[in-house]
């Protein structure tokens, strides 16, 4: 078994878009650990803000599977494949985090690269997984967060899913 940190993100039909990928990873994997969710400005190009949140699952999936799996769930809540990369997502799945692997494992570069770059990867990975070291830097994911120095702003919203009280807005 291993670890494995996603990123979920959507600037289209954003509630429904993150419930449907919530729903569809509890199916796969069982207990999720879900991070708040948070609000941030499209970064890259000028669209509507995103949601985004990390969400931590155990699996026995090689990296090639979880790929394939996430692509074909994008495709299903209409993200288009010949999309330009810096555009509006109906829904965004990326593997942050395999255990600790790194590299170029079955066309998935490891650890993510966002991971240290966005504000919108980092402070939820942070929250979720703070002790947690980066398996390329080795400082913990909430040192990286405290001395985050990037200017990306977001903020926590009001998201509840199966009943539960995900994040609030007030923090």
């Amino acid at each position: 078994m291993n670890r494995v940190y996603i990123s979920i993100g959507s600037n289209i039909d954003r509630y429904q878009r993150v419930t449907a990928a919530l729903d569809a990873l509890a199916q796969w994997f069982g207990e999720l650990e879900i991070s708040p969710v948070y609000e941030s400005v499209s970064v890259g190009f000028d669209g509507s803000d995103f949601l985004n949140l990390v969400v931590g699952v155990d699996t026995d999936w090689s990296v090639g599977e979880l790929s394939k799996r996430f692509k074909q769930l994008e495709a299903e809540n209409g993200r288009k494949p010949t999309a330009p990369k810096f555009s509006p997502r109906t829904l965004d799945l990326d593997i942050l985090t395999w255990g600790d692997a790194t590299g170029m494992i079955e066309g998935v570069e490891l650890p993510r690269a966002e991971i240290l770059k966005n504000a919108f990867v980092l402070r939820p990975l942070a929250d979720i997984a703070p002790e947690q070291a980066h398996p390329v830097c080795g400082e913990t994911y909430l040192s990286l967060w405290q001395n985050y120095s990037r200017n990306q702003k977001l903020w926590p919203v009001d998201f509840t899913w199966q009943g539960r009280r995900i994040s609030s807005a007030g923090g």
